[in-house]
């Protein structure tokens, strides 16, 4: 129980730092931030393992930066693509 509240936390910490880097903040709302982040985490772990970094699982790396870099960058992917196709 505690894991899915902390990728619901730091889903939505991502989500809206993608939505502040995007200038889609306030269109959004808490849920709409969540739901970018965690999506973008899937999405982000996919790009990273295809070009060989092994996805966000940070086991390689000591601290839990590089999953939430992913997860950010992941977002920012998808709300680019949101944002072309409306």
């Amino acid at each position: 129980m505690l894991n899915v509240l902390l990728w619901i936390l730091s889903g939505g910490v991502a989500g809206w730092v993608a939505s502040l880097l995007m200038g889609n903040d306030a269109g959004l709302g808490i849920m709409g931030n969540i739901i970018i982040g965690i999506i973008g985490a899937f999405l982000g772990g996919f790009i990273m393992d295809k070009m060989g970094h092994g996805g966000a699982s940070g086991a390689e790396r000591p601290t839990a930066v590089w999953p939430f870099v992913t997860a950010v960058i992941g977002a920012v992917i998808l709300l680019f693509i949101i944002n072309l196709v409306f």
